[in-house]
């Protein structure tokens, strides 16, 4: 068992928090630092306060003002990074906060913040409705939120923060507020798309949007020889493809999948997943021109339930392992960009327990053209694909391999992309990376004087930092 830094054991925890609390060494300590990324456990923090609800929040928090102490905030502990449960850290553990309220009528979804999306979609498809949201279930709802969210449904409703309409938020300094277009305006600007910076969100409301129970979708999986043709021709068939299809590329090596050759088994594939969220009659002459793209080996492509559709990258995004995370914004996929990626991907190391996996998001429809860039801090002008490259390994020694790898990426990536991005599908890429993502300077002037109004002091730190004016 890992143990924390004792400098501050906070034996003068609140007596009257209700939830559970965990230090190094208590029963259930290990189960309740696990996150999604495995190299978090290397290290665990030295108090976590599971909040049964707002009132907590509020208890932990002014505590932590009080002694000036930095806290770290777990929804669903899905970030790439672990900045949910770092070593040493007083952690907000809004994980056990997990109601969901639907109103069919004005379509409007209420969650908590440790909503996972699994259960943010089967709640919402009980009334034929879905928010749009990730792509993986046991993602949080916060986290992906406050980060911007994208997924299968952002080319017809946009990214999750463009259906956001209020955030119920405790400050730093204990208080409860309420952000929407009338009330706080200016910090509900950022927190969509600003990350955990200026406080605690307690609840989220969301417009949901009708779709399902069905859609089409699966993998339509190409031999790795075929890829940079097809790579080629999807700015083109993209450009004129409706809002209802959202369109994931992979570039892998193949799974042994029953539905597969032998002979394809662990061999580089390209893989299109398309999930067609429109009419599923007309869903045939919207997908089979994809097939039609190169010489599949394989189409698995099929009319299926919306929580199953939604859930089916599950398998590649195990919880619990060691991992890293690269990505950016792309402005054209053009013959250099696919060149590089290839390159990249047939440079990853190999390992029997480890996968790397380069995805590439087309973006478009709603997610671009319907919402004016600065009308919230998420930015994505300029941005037609996203890139992200993650590996995935178990064992801890491999960790500098690995970790090579992916910073070579990155800066064989670099000179291609954009400098504004989504922060939720990479690592922190530094102090002026952080500058940038947010698009403008003046779109970070403006995060910058949110973040200085309400958590002057910077207490709210372990994230994709944006640093109070006053803290320089």
């Amino acid at each position: 068992m890992s143990t924390a830094p004792t400098s501050n054991p906070h034996v003068d925890f609140p007596a009257d928090f209700r939830g559970a609390v965990f230090r190094p060494g208590d029963d259930g300590y290990d189960e309740a630092r696990a996150v999604y990324n495995g190299r978090a456990a290397d290290s665990g923090p030295a108090l976590i306060a599971r909040c049964v609800d707002e009132e907590d929040v509020v208890t932990v928090l002014r505590y932590a003002s009080a002694g000036d102490i930095p806290v770290a905030v777990r929804g669903g502990g899905h970030m790439s990074d672990g900045l949910a449960m770092p070593g040493g850290a007083l952690v907000v553990d809004l994980s056990g906060m997990r109601e969901i309220s639907v109103d069919p009528q004005t379509r409007v979804v209420r969650a908590q913040p440790g909503v996972l999306l699994g259960e943010l979609d089967a709640a919402t498809q009980q009334h034929g409705l879905v928010v749009p949201a990730g792509t993986v279930s046991t993602t949080g709802v916060a986290g992906l939120t406050l980060g911007g969210g994208i997924g299968h449904l952002m080319r017809r409703f946009g990214a999750t923060v463009d259906n956001l309409l209020a955030c119920e938020m405790v400050t730093v300094d204990g208080r409860k507020v309420r952000a929407d277009e009338k009330e706080n305006p200016e910090l509900f600007w950022a927190l969509r798309g600003g990350g955990g910076n200026f406080g605690v969100v307690t609840a989220f409301e969301f417009q949901a949007h009708r779709v399902g129970p069905d859609v089409v979708s699966g993998q339509i999986i190409f031999p790795g020889d075929q890829a940079a043709s097809i790579l080629a021709k999807i700015p083109g068939h993209m450009a004129d493809a409706p809002r209802e299809l959202g369109l994931l590329i992979a570039i892998t090596d193949a799974p042994p999948l029953p539905a597969l050759p032998e002979e394809a088994h662990g061999r580089p594939v390209l893989v299109l997943v398309p999930v067609y969220s429109g009419d599923p009659e007309t869903a045939d002459k919207v997908i089979e021109p994809l097939a039609a793209l190169g010489h599949p080996v394989a189409d698995l492509v099929a009319r299926t339930p919306w929580v199953q559709a939604n859930s089916m990258l599950d398998a590649i995004a195990p919880y619990g392992v060691r991992m890293t995370l690269r990505g950016g914004y792309l402005p054209a996929l053009t013959d250099d960009v696919i060149d590089v990626l290839l390159e990249r991907a047939a440079a990853a190391p190999r390992h029997p327990d480890a996968s790397t996996t380069f995805n590439v998001w087309c973006l478009g429809g709603a997610f671009s053209e319907d919402v004016d860039e600065d009308a919230v801090a998420f930015s994505r002008e300029g941005a037609a694909f996203l890139w992200e490259a993650v590996t995935m390994w178990q064992a801890p020694e491999h960790d500098a391999r690995y970790d090579e790898w992916a910073e070579a990426t990155l800066d064989a990536v670099r000179p291609h992309a954009l400098a504004n991005g989504y922060t939720n599908l990479t690592d922190d890429q530094g102090e002026e990376w952080r500058r940038g993502v947010h698009g403008s300077p003046e779109k970070f002037r403006r995060l910058t004087e949110v973040k200085t109004a309400w958590d002057p002091r910077n207490l709210l730190r372990h994230n994709k930092n944006i640093t109070p004016a006053d803290a320089g």
